[in-house]
């Protein structure tokens, strides 16, 4: 069988599903907690039990997701991933307004409901953009060829999503005290600049999405013997949580979905009151551009690292740089060396950024494969809606950090001016390397006992050419 050559037209329209997809989880995962928890004024109770309230509620909504995407019948020109995809992107991009929209007197039941409602729409679009892509690209190197382009628009979305509110912000985070009459107007500002923010990516979101679903989607149609195959809701997920090659990728995964998550989440924090970037926002977002920029360079390393140690070797090589480049942030301080040195340790942790975004991917590509060769059917919206669910708790083990950590340290409520700054300092610095260090250490050691690698990945290769139906 002759192997489909990918037009670049047709890699570019699938990448831009990047855009809907990470610019509203990055943005989400950046500035939610410091928005509701800063400007808003919940306390750090609040946010974490808003946080695992949310984590329970992806207990059902991911992997129920996934399975109904499974059980839906083609629907003409629609399809079946193409019809999710359409009525979830319009309101998707709307929320990213709502995020930042707080009524008074009701913020906490507004916050609850409010990331209730981005989860939904977000897993809905993310779970069938990402369940479209081995059934389009069913071969090894179309899917490194489209991945490429995939992961350096996953990197221009994180960094818009970044940038725009940096741009935007006069002030990520009220920089008066509460006694000080300007407080109450510092607020007013900062507010309404967070939804000016969230309008712009709302625009993009909108404009993106439109050019990758009815441009960039292009669903075979489905055999009736194959979707009378399909298991059912329960079924599926008792296959999917016995497979034990795909556990330790997913709980690998969401290790380092962890450190995504706090170092996002933490940063903001980190930079203003670490670095002494109080009045600098745009100063934030240009230094989280610089490590995505640089994790952009060194995406074909990636490829080439894969190409010659595999990519499981590969994904261990690059958490292990992660960790070293990490390690220098513990030692930055409130001085201008140290914001000028930020910028260059940021450089250097691209190296690790874009190790797991280029090999994450590829491998749940490869486990989805074997599932596929073993029962005789292609379920890739039922794996990709449980490893959502599971690394869904990478968010809920970083609040779990987060919240103890500044009640520890007398932050429980936000206050411009802690009673202990070193303290906060000494609880930012940690939440910057000591956990990501230790979650990438335990990925690494999971990723150790994946066995789909090597040899053994070349027979399930080699056997999958033998049966087309299922490429």
């Amino acid at each position: 069988m002759s192997e489909r050559k990918i037009p670049l037209k047709e890699r570019v329209l699938f990448a831009t599903s990047a855009f809907p997809d990470q610019l509203t989880y990055q943005a989400f995962t950046i500035y939610v907690f410091t928005f509701y928890f800063a400007v808003v004024g919940l306390d750090a109770f609040q946010m974490w039990l808003g946080f695992v309230l949310w984590g329970i509620w992806n207990m059902f909504n991911d992997p129920l997701l996934g399975a109904l995407s499974e059980k839906t019948k083609q629907k003409g020109k629609l399809g079946k991933r193409k019809f999710y995809l359409i009525i979830s992107f319009i309101p998707l991009a709307l929320i990213m307004i709502f995020l930042f929209t707080v009524p008074t007197n009701f913020e906490f039941w507004y916050f609850i409901f409010i990331i209730f409602t981005f989860e939904l729409f977000y897993t809905m679009f993310s779970v069938n953009t990402n369940a479209i892509f081995p059934e389009m690209f069913p071969t090894e190197k179309q899917r490194g060829e489209v991945n490429v382009f995939i992961k350096i628009f996953t990197l221009i979305a994180v960094i818009l999503a970044s940038l725009i509110p940096t741009i935007v912000l006069s002030s990520i985070v009220p920089t008066l005290p509460e006694s000080d009459p300007g407080y109450a107007a510092e607020v007013a500002l900062i507010r309404s600049q967070y939804i000016i923010s969230g309008l712009i990516m709302a625009i993009i979101i909108l404009v993106m999405a439109i050019l990758f679903i009815f441009f960039g989607v292009k669903e075979k149609e489905e055999d009736v013997s194959d979707f009378e195959k399909r298991p059912g809701f329960f079924e599926s997920l008792k296959i999917t949580f016995s497979n034990k090659t795909f556990i330790k990728f997913t709980f690998g995964n969401m290790l380092i979905w962890y450190c995504f998550n706090i170092l996002l989440t933490s940063f903001p924090l980190y930079s203003v009151y670490v670095l002494g970037r109080e009045e600098g926002a745009f100063l934030i977002g240009v230094t989280l551009m610089v490590a995505l920029l640089f994790a952009a360079i060194f995406m074909p390393i990636q490829a080439k690292i894969r190409h010659k140690i595999g990519t499981r070797k590969g994904i261990m090589l690059g958490m292990g740089i992660w960790i070293i480049t990490l390690f220098p942030l513990i030692f930055l301080s409130n001085n201008e060396i140290s914001r000028i040195l930020s910028f260059v340790i940021f450089g250097t942790i691209g190296f690790g950024l874009s190790a797991a975004l280029f090999f994450v991917d590829l491998i749940h590509g490869d486990v989805i494969d074997e599932d596929a060769l073993k029962f005789g059917i292609k379920r890739a919206a039922s794996y990709y809606g449980v490893n959502a669910f599971i690394h869904r708790f990478s968010m809920i083990l970083g609040i779990t950090t987060i919240a103890p950590l500044f009640a520890g340290t007398g932050w429980s409520e936000y206050t411009p001016i802690p009673s202990d700054p070193l303290l906060i300092e000494l609880a930012l610095k940690s939440l910057m390397f000591v956990f990501p260090a230790i979650a990438l250490l335990i990925s690494i050691l999971i990723f150790k006992f994946y066995d789909l690698h090597g040899e053994k990945l070349e027979k399930m290769r080699e056997e999958l050419k033998k049966h087309p139906e299922l490429i």
